[in-house]
């Protein structure tokens, strides 16, 4: 009998089960696929010899997780490759707005607004690991209370705030195409946070590329796991407590839906009624592409950058963004696209390419949005269609029959607007726990949130640690 179970292989659902095994606790993963990763899976999807991440793609929040930088990933294969540019953004005119690492080469690109931009993140990018700590412990005090406050101060607003303070379409479109990351209309609270904490994040690294997919990083971190003693079982499927093998403690890297559906016998009635209440978002539309060449971007600096931010200005991204919560697919789409192949000669044969690009969608949207996706890169790739050799579409449904995580399409683990950011997936003093003193949640319908940084893992192996501490005491105290 192992201590502890964890359900579901994601990035989460690893890096709780890491942390249980690095204190000593025996564990074991259970997986319902064939194949361990939830969202860090790669697959040639189009054509032989192109691999194609099927859902996380480039990876910020992956090198600056405070848990993640303390383990010896690159020991056992994970190789993280960094391109010039975290981020580009195409305008109409031919201009395009670049995130690099550097401040003041990003700012200096900005014209008049180089000094207010330097303004905006100079002070927290000095601060950025204790910033990231923080922020990626929603939950507790933070232990850098007045960075917080600062930071807090400018990341309460809207998106629509933030780049109302700047004055050229750089800026502005660099704020939104960040902000947008968050799925939510750009005129709502904390979209602006969103917006810096990716700013923030390439101005520590550029946004990397996992060196032969997403994949590389689930191959770590299970490799890891089993030199620590952890087990690994693939291809059984958890649908209530008749399933589960006999342990101390579960850990679910999974939607709410499945405690909700699955394990209402052995939670209170209250508590299953306020998981049924959670708000999972919109959904994506997504298609990988096996290209001849590189796209042909009308401003070529766009070949420099992992993650290509394709919707135009600010005002057009904030309009896409809005439709979709209104039920309607968007007709000019904002389109999140990466070419780790520029940087990864792994990824498709000499001379060809890869492209990953998803637009959002209302949840559970049938529409076939490829044609719009298409549309807006030769906006401003023209030629771009010339280049598609394949192309492999997934829509909402697709998404959910892949992950049973991401419910109607949803692949961020529930919105998180200001409400549900800090009561997801209901409110507890420790979210992390439920009511059945043997059940805990650590998926990304956990705080912090949506992202590869396993930092949901992490707490939640946490609580889970402190809980197993308490009943050893118990039984120390009988004896």
């Amino acid at each position: 009998m192992a201590d502890a179970v964890v359900v579901g292989s994601g990035p989460n659902g690893l890096a709780a089960a890491v942390r249980l095994a690095e204190a000593g606790v025996s564990v074991h993963v259970i997986e319902a696929a064939d194949e361990i990763g939830g969202g860090t899976r790669t697959a040639e999807l189009t054509l032989k010899g192109y691999l194609h991440d099927v859902c996380s793609s480039v990876h910020p929040m992956g090198v600056v997780s405070p848990f993640f930088k303390t383990l010896p990933l690159e020991k056992y294969g994970l190789k993280f490759i960094y391109p010039e540019a975290s981020v580009a953004h195409p305008l109409d005119n031919g201009r395009a707005a670049l995130l690099l690492t550097s401040v003041t080469d990003t700012a200096e690109r900005l014209g008049i607004d180089s000094r207010k931009y330097k303004n905006l993140v100079e002070p927290f990018v000095e601060s950025a690991d204790a910033l990231f700590a923080d922020a990626l412990h929603p939950t507790g005090f933070p232990k850098h209370p007045l960075l917080m406050a600062r930071f807090g101060v400018k990341a309460i607003r809207s998106a629509e705030a933030l780049w109302k303070c700047f004055k050229t379409d750089e800026a502005r479109a660099l704020i939104a195409g960040c902000a947008a990351h968050s799925i939510l209309p750009l005129d709502k609270p904390i979209t602006a946070a969103v917006a810096l904490i990716f700013l923030l994040a390439g101005h520590v690294k550029a946004w990397p590329v996992a060196a032969g997919g997403s994949q590389a990083i689930t191959q770590a971190l299970a490799a890891y796991l089993k030199s620590l003693g952890g087990t690994i079982e693939t291809g059984r499927r958890i649908s209530g407590p008749k399933d589960l093998p006999e342990a101390r403690a579960y850990l679910f890297d999974t939607s709410p839906n499945l405690l909700a559906n699955g394990f209402a016998d052995v939670l209170p009635q209250g508590y299953v009624k306020r998981l049924t209440k959670f708000r999972y978002g919109p959904g994506v539309f997504k298609v990988d592409y096996a290209l001849s060449e590189s796209i042909p971007w009308k401003n070529s600096e766009c070949l420099k950058a992992s993650t290509v931010h394709v919707g135009g200005t600010c005002e057009e991204i904030a309009t896409s963004e809005a439709e979709i919560w209104h039920g309607k697919n968007p007709q000019k789409p904002f389109v999140l696209l990466t070419q780790q192949s520029e940087f990864d000669s792994t990824r498709a044969p000499k001379g060809k390419h890869t492209l990953w690009a998803y637009c959002h969608v209302p949840n559970g949207s049938r529409a076939d949005m490829s044609a719009a996706i298409e549309s807006q890169i030769e906006r401003f790739a023209p030629g771009f269609k010339q280049t598609i050799l394949k192309r492999h579409a997934m829509h909402t449904a697709d998404f959910e029959a892949y992950n049973a995580n991401y419910v109607g399409g949803a692949i961020t683990g529930g919105v998180a607007d200001l409400w549900q950011f800090v009561t997801r997936p209901v409110a507890r003093l420790n979210p992390y726990t439920t009511p059945n003193p043997h059940i805990f949640l650590c998926s990304a319908s956990t705080p912090p949130g949506g992202g590869v940084h396993g930092m949901c893992g992490f707490h939640a192996a946490n609580a889970v640690l402190a809980r197993l501490a308490k009943l050893r005491h118990c039984a120390l105290a009988k004896h």
